[in-house]
């Protein structure tokens, strides 16, 4: 039998007829790497300069509008 049919047995052993346990399979795995990466990037700081220019542009709006 090859890896990928034992992976793919696998998976389908790992869920249950009443719809619980892992229906993702090696997916979730894949999931849960993507979930913290984009965690870890939504955390990070604004760098200054980019700070900076969303104030110029927010301080720019409010003057077109008046226009």
């Amino acid at each position: 039998m090859t890896d990928m049919t034992k992976d793919n047995l696998a998976g389908v052993a790992g869920r249950r007829r009443d719809g619980t346990g892992d229906a993702l399979g090696s997916n979730s795995e894949i999931g849960r790497k993507l979930k913290q990466y984009y965690d870890e990037l939504v955390s990070d700081d604004v760098p200054d300069r980019f700070a900076q220019l969303l104030s110029q542009l927010e301080q720019a709006e409010p003057a077109q509008k008046k226009d």
